[in-house]
């Protein structure tokens, strides 16, 4: 189940734009139907992904079916912005910040779905305008094959074994790349010290790529050695590429961390079927669906009463064990983003 992510740059819309461009004036509020934009990483192109499963048992529940357009986490608020005066989404998922950049644009619609009670303070707005539905984190790769154990600082990507065999994906485009920015600020104490340890590890990048989601398939072959990406991406992905090990850079001295990038959902101001969406937030945590977040998804349930057990669930234990989690402070970021891809910009000559 291979996935492409990228944050600013819509990859693939699925092909309902005829549909769409009808929805918002001949589907009306009583129309058996809803329209979803998410980011891309939940749905498969088997008919096996988390969305999948999710989206035919919620129209076999309801009746109301899911008209789906995919793209960037970016690319979908922006298409939210553009269709303001008429409104065709009825619910919005993306990996923040660009959820709490969609909030400050007021595209989103106060709603707390049943089930949001259980979720963490910290992966919901407290006014009730988005609420993780699968959680997620941040992380690198590197290749199996050709590395015996994967590096275990930042510091250690700058060895030149590392040369023309590391990427990440480009800041302010991939929600992953943004991660990026967001993890070497964090460990190297601020901005400055950030931009001048990724101008130095820029001799060892590739190049800008602004999908993360291609950088898996060229880790698992050996062209690269090292990649970024996201657990659920990974771990996923890791059936088909089999040559991929997930990993977490420390600072020089601490321990291996990371932090949550959740899939966020919340509900569009005047969405046209706005009922329907509200029901299928409820059925997004809903403990059933929240299950399927380990054992279809791959990633971990959002409910923090869901306590998953199935395999997938045991395995990602074992991968974010002796991890620290860290929590950005998404507001910060999502009003200081332009800033900070700009002294990134400045940093590496991208």
């Amino acid at each position: 189940m291979s996935r492409i992510r990228t944050g600013g740059v819509a990859l693939l819309a699925v092909a309902l734009l005829a549909p769409l461009t009808a929805c918002g004036t001949t589907g009306g509020s009583d129309a058996k139907e809803i329209t979803v934009y998410s980011a891309d990483g939940l749905k498969s192109e088997d008919g096996s992904g988390f969305y999948d499963r999710v989206f035919r048992d919620f129209e076999k529940r309801t009746g109301i079916k899911v008209k789906y357009v995919e793209g960037g986490s970016g690319e979908m608020v922006q298409r939210l912005a553009r269709e303001r005066s008429n409104t065709k989404a009825d619910v919005v998922v993306t990996l923040p910040p660009f959820i709490q950049q969609a909030d400050g644009k007021g595209l989103l619609e106060a709603y707390r779905p049943k089930g949001s009670e259980k979720v963490a303070p910290g992966d919901k707005d407290p006014s009730g305008k988005w609420t993780s539905v699968v959680n997620n984190y941040f992380c690198f790769i590197y290749n199996t094959k050709e590395l015996k154990s994967p590096p275990k600082t930042w510091n250690d990507l700058l060895d030149d074994r590392f040369k023309g065999k590391l990427q990440y994906s480009t800041p302010g485009v991939a929600g992953d790349g943004t991660a990026v920015l967001i993890k070497a600020m964090r460990d190297f104490g601020g901005k400055e010290p950030a931009m001048e340890y990724l101008k130095k590890l820029q001799r060892n990048n590739v190049g800008p790529s602004s999908s993360t989601g291609q950088l898996a398939p060229r880790t698992d072959k050996g062209e690269l050695l090292v990649a970024n990406g996201d657990v659920q991406m990974n771990f996923a992905d890791m059936a088909s590429m089999p040559h991929q090990g997930i990993f977490f850079p420390a600072a020089e001295g601490g321990k291996p961390s990371t932090f949550p990038l959740p899939y966020a959902a919340g509900l569009v101001k005047s969405a046209p079927h706005a009922d329907n969406a509200r029901k299928f937030l409820d059925h997004l945590l809903s403990e059933d669906v929240q299950r399927q977040a380990s054992s279809v998804a791959g990633g971990f349930a959002a409910r923090t009463d869901v306590k998953a057990t199935d395999k997938n669930a045991e395995a990602l234990a074992d991968i974010m064990r002796g991890t620290e989690i860290f929590r950005p402070d998404w507001a910060d970021i999502d009003r200081n983003l332009t800033s900070y891809v700009d002294a990134w910009k400045s940093a590496t000559g991208s």
